[in-house]
């Protein structure tokens, strides 16, 4: 077994500028990624980013990626195990490995968790047939292996990320046939939502999937409009051939692993679901276990480097360095999301957090 300084779990947005922050402030971290590189959801992400200076606005993820992925190589402070599952973290503060093909034990005094989140399902008939995508899945075809999904498109779901994989679809000159959502209103920012717009893509409110249609691969779905309780309407069904059904109907934190360790948690609608309770500073109702990025709540991958930072200055503090003008910047780090956080999908975020806080 192998003594660890600080444990970092997962190589997305939040790992690594919380591996990042640790490191310059005196921590030996270890960071840790299932996949065999680090980035996250930065390798897929090809739009540009908002906010401001300090969290890349104007970059786009897949460069973002690259200079986090190139501040952490140049700083001797972290080592990097990819292609690596944590398996779980047990009462007496071993934690337990996968690393390719080898099982290995490590003993952190200290962890951040930032596993990030999974996409959510939607239950209709045939909703197993191939050809439907969630549409992470859709933007790693596409912009990680340079794969087209298809030719015809419908995209459940009018949220930021099922506006932005729609004009992604459209740059690869893919058909979006329509974007539906059972919201009676569209969830992402208007930006985004114009953009697909002025492409020629109609988006229609208070509809949703039915039933997909096909024999051995999607041909098809029926569309349904829905009431305010989200329930199908008789009459209003209308079939649409698509050959790729892609859907963008929100994240779920993945927090198996804070369930493992003992932290409280709550089911918070606003965050996304279960959570882990944790104070301002992310660190949560066990001592020394940290949390940053979608596993904390989902947002935007701006808010995730941002809480990665903070995440990784407080456990440098947990650990005993001595950090200077730590308090200013900390209270840098919380202004920074507070920004970030404006907004109506802002002001949803703000309340979710607020039930979390200990």
């Amino acid at each position: 077994m192998k003594d660890v300084e600080l444990l970092v779990i997962g190589g997305g947005p939040a790992g690594m500028s919380a591996s990042i922050t640790a490191a310059k402030k005196g921590c030996n971290v270890l960071l840790v990624d299932r996949f065999e590189s680090l980035g996250g959801q930065l390798v897929k992400q090809t739009h540009m980013f908002f906010g401001s200076e300090k969290q890349y606005a104007s970059y786009r993820g897949i460069d973002i990626k690259n200079i986090l992925l190139k501040e952490i190589k140049n700083n001797e402070s972290i080592k990097v195990l990819n292609d690596t599952t944590v398996l779980g973290i047990y009462d007496d503060g071993v934690v337990t490995l996968e690393s390719k093909g080898k099982y290995k034990k490590i003993k952190p005094k200290s962890i951040i968790i930032a596993t990030g989140a999974s996409e959510k399902p939607l239950g209709f008939i045939n909703n197993d047939l191939p050809g439907i995508y969630g549409a992470g899945a859709v933007q790693t075809l596409m912009n990680v292996y340079g794969v087209k999904p298809g030719d015809d498109v419908l995209m459940v779901g009018a949220g930021n990320i099922g506006l932005i994989v729609s004009y992604q679809l459209l740059q690869a000159n893919v058909n979006v046939k329509a974007i539906i959502d059972a919201a009676p209103y569209i969830g992402g920012y208007s930006v985004h939502a114009s953009k697909v717009r002025r492409m020629g893509v109609d988006i229609y409110t208070k509809c949703s999937v039915k039933k997909a249609y096909g024999k051995d691969f999607l041909e098809g779905v029926v569309l349904t409009e829905v009431d305010k309780n989200f329930n199908s309407i008789k009459g209003t069904e209308k079939k649409m051939d698509i050959d790729v059904l892609c859907i963008a109907v929100g994240l779920s934190p993945l927090t198996e692993l804070l369930w493992q360790a003992g932290c409280k948690m709550k089911y918070i609608k606003e965050l996304g679901g279960f959570v882990p309770l944790r104070d301002k500073f992310m660190q949560t109702t066990v001592k020394g276990i940290f949390i940053a990025g979608d596993v904390a709540g989902v947002e935007e991958a701006s808010s995730a480097m941002v809480e990665g930072h903070l995440a990784g200055l407080n456990a440098s503090k947990h650990l005993g360095y001595e950090i200077k003008e730590f308090e200013k910047i900390n209270k840098d780090y919380l202004n920074q999301l507070n920004l970030l956080r404006k907004g109506p999908v802002g002001e949803k975020i703000t309340k979710g957090i607020k039930k979390s806080i200990i």
